[in-house]
């Protein structure tokens, strides 16, 4: 079988994880191309990953005949057009969440992709993740009864990107940051939110203040869902002390933890009583193996003409989500989740 040949189009942080896995961990995917508009970044990458065809333009990224996919790891803002033009020339669809800033974008995307007959994969590779793979089978399973509340936690050390401080472009932290809690929540509850409330507040981004009064880098939002489960997620950018993903769920029989916040397992205490260890520090080490996994099924499902297991309306439903999150935090009340469910 033919091997899948790739554009990656953004070459920052998140771009070159998916680039390293699919220039030397998948033997069935070849990276043949890279794009990015910052020219000097765009050349580091092609020289470090081996990588000789670069353009700035992704009009002549999605255009080449030798590339039979894309994957699309840009600032949000441009998913939408990116992603559309993509499958528009025919090119699979592998998208990193957020999937897109509106709901008119991601039922664009998804109906861009359905109109070309391409397949389109949103980047929530939590699901991938063996440890949540593990959770889902036992809540799946019946033995801990139904769901009853769930709350998924998830914190990034370092300070938020410039152009995220304006939530016309990001959707703020809620978006970049919790979309994959958004998403496990459905997932785990299989069930879809109905309505949210949340509060934020900015403790740390002082260089936000002035021009972005409404910028927030701590977010606790609550969700009710369809079947009456209760859902949190909590949200923090930047913490500072390390990259932190966890969840609980508390089921009817039992709960399910998931994720934690040490590096490794080993640690020192001291005869003084110091209690020594290592935080994780990176979601590229905490997740590389989902990474690798999220991208292996979406060259498998090319090659063999599958549907995602993580679709366009997956990445519909988490920014519904988001926005409910962002119109309570405008009002101050509880809003309502918009029930859509793409075209």
């Amino acid at each position: 079988m033919n091997r899948v040949r790739f554009c990656l189009i953004g070459v920052g942080r998140a771009g070159l994880i998916h680039a390293g896995n699919l220039r030397a961990r998948l033997p069935e995917a070849e990276l043949v191309a890279l794009c990015d508009p910052n020219e000097e970044a765009l050349q580091r990458a092609g020289r470090d990953l081996g990588v000789d065809n670069l353009t700035a333009d992704y009009r002549e990224a999605v255009g080449r005949d030798d590339v039979d996919a894309v994957a699309v790891v840009t600032p949000t803002f441009l998913h939408c057009e990116i992603a559309c033009a993509a499958a528009a020339a025919g090119k699979h669809v592998f998208l990193e969440k957020p999937m897109a800033n509106t709901l008119d974008e991601c039922e664009a995307i998804i109906a861009a992709a359905e109109r070309a007959g391409v397949k389109l994969q949103i980047g929530f590779m939590r699901r991938f993740d063996q440890g949540f793979l593990e959770a889902k089978e036992m809540l799946d399973s019946g033995t801990l009864g139904r769901v009853m509340k769930i709350k998924s936690t998830g914190r990034g050390p370092g300070l938020p990107s410039p152009w995220m401080f304006d939530l016309k472009q990001s959707n703020g932290i809620i978006a970049e940051v919790n979309s994959h809690d958004m998403d496990s929540l459905r997932w785990f509850t299989g069930s879809e939110a109905v309505h949210a409330y949340a509060e934020a507040a900015n403790f740390k981004c002082d260089q936000a203040r002035d021009d972005f009064p409404d910028f927030y880098d701590n977010v606790l939002a609550t969700f009710r869902f369809a079947d009456g489960t209760l859902g949190e997620a909590d949200g923090t950018c930047p913490c500072h002390y390390g990259y932190d993903a966890r969840v609980e769920i508390l089921c009817e029989r039992g709960m399910v933890l998931l994720g934690h916040t040490a590096e490794t397992t080993a640690t020192k205490v001291t005869v003084d009583g110091q209690v020594v260890g290592r935080t994780v520090k990176s979601w590229r080490n905490l997740f590389r193996d989902a990474y690798h996994a999220e991208m292996e099924h979406f060259v498998r499902c090319v090659q063999n003409d599958q549907t995602p297991a993580v679709i366009g309306r997956d990445g519909l439903r988490a920014v519904a989500m988001v926005l409910a999150v962002n119109e309570s935090l405008r009002t101050g009340a509880r809003a309502e989740v918009d029930a859509r469910t793409g075209p």
